[in-house]
């Protein structure tokens, strides 16, 4: 009997529920636990669209005029400021050179901050006071970074030349030459990014599961194939998201650059970022500098989607998704 009576009560509840007016029904999804907290996102949701959406359309509007803020000049010329950088040489060799300075310096602060982490994740006294004094050149100003390393890699005078210098060693002009003027580049974005790899890989290697590790020691695994074979793959996920943080930052690097080198010798560390400053702030023109800064934009995010996919590939054997 007291079934009996549920399933009629269940009955009745259903055909009431189905006879409420639309708006009453609207009403109740708009205060449900999904929406009653869209309210708190609206403050964010504002200065996004002013920071970034607004900057964005923006970019975009003007990459389609041949806006000379020194003559004044502004008329709606389409595509044309697209197809003229795809068209000049300067332009590829800024990628190329950017492509290069960023493969070169994500790739040693990976590997480093890897490794650095794994050491930290192995000691039993003082990881986080190691961890806190590494993290130092992250907090820095870039500016004033680069003008400590201008200082130490400076010709002649520099600290590391007077040092070398000492001992009978004649070192190469760090920032005069065009190959090692890239290479103090890359440098200089290692020493001042490392940290961050640091702390994000080390928070990722202390969530792998322990079990898994005791296993693998019992079978007698090493700590490289501890590291390669069980600790890397659990935190492809983690490992996807700081090196496409990482490669966005590097291609839009601009401070430090322009301290150390202000892009020369001659051409030499002209970054995207540096070319587009160059178009927009001693040529002026916007219009140009602002198909630039989208092209730039477009190729970030290819390679940023190309990473997200190989590592999802890798990842797929596993049962795990990257995003």
């Amino acid at each position: 009997m007291t079934m009996l009576k549920d399933e009629i009560g269940s009955s009745f509840r259903s055909v009431l529920a189905s006879e409420r007016p639309a708006g009453q029904a609207v009403r109740e999804r708009l205060w449900s636990p999904d929406w009653k907290f869209v309210p708190f996102l609206m403050p964010s949701a504002v200065l996004i669209c002013c920071v970034m959406l607004y900057p964005l359309g923006y970019a975009l509007y003007s990459s389609l005029f041949n806006y000379d803020l020194g003559s004044g000049i502004q008329e709606f010329t389409g595509f044309e400021n697209y197809s003229t950088l795809l068209g000049e040489a300067r332009f590829w060799e800024a990628l190329g050179r950017t492509c290069l300075i960023v493969t070169f310096a994500v790739a040693s602060e990976f590997f480093l901050g890897l490794f650095i982490a794994y050491g930290l994740y192995l000691l039993t006294r003082g990881a986080k006071t190691l961890s806190l004094i590494m993290f130092l050149p992250h907090v820095v100003t870039p500016v004033v970074a680069a003008l400590f390393l201008r200082w130490i890699f400076m010709g002649r005078w520099g600290l590391l030349s007077s040092a070398l210098i000492s001992f009978n060693i004649f070192p190469p002009d760090w920032l005069g030459d065009p190959a090692w003027a890239k290479f103090t580049v890359v440098v200089a974005d290692v020493w001042q990014y490392t940290p961050f790899m640091v702390l994000v890989l080390l928070a990722a290697l202390n969530t792998v599961d322990e079990s898994m590790l005791e296993a693998a020691r019992l079978d007698g695994a090493g700590l490289c194939t501890q590291l390669f074979r069980i600790m890397v793959p659990s935190i492809r996920p983690m490992i996807a998201f700081v090196v496409v943080i990482r490669v966005m930052d590097a291609f839009r690097s601009f401070d430090s650059i322009y301290v150390l080198t202000a892009g020369g010798p001659g051409t030499a560390t002209e970054t995207l970022t540096m070319y587009t400053y160059t178009t927009a702030f001693k040529l002026l023109k916007i219009g140009k500098a602002s198909a630039l800064g989208v092209l730039t934009l477009l190729f970030v995010s290819i390679i940023a989607a190309v990473i997200i996919v190989i590592l999802s590939r890798l990842n797929r054997g596993r049962g795990k998704s990257v995003i």
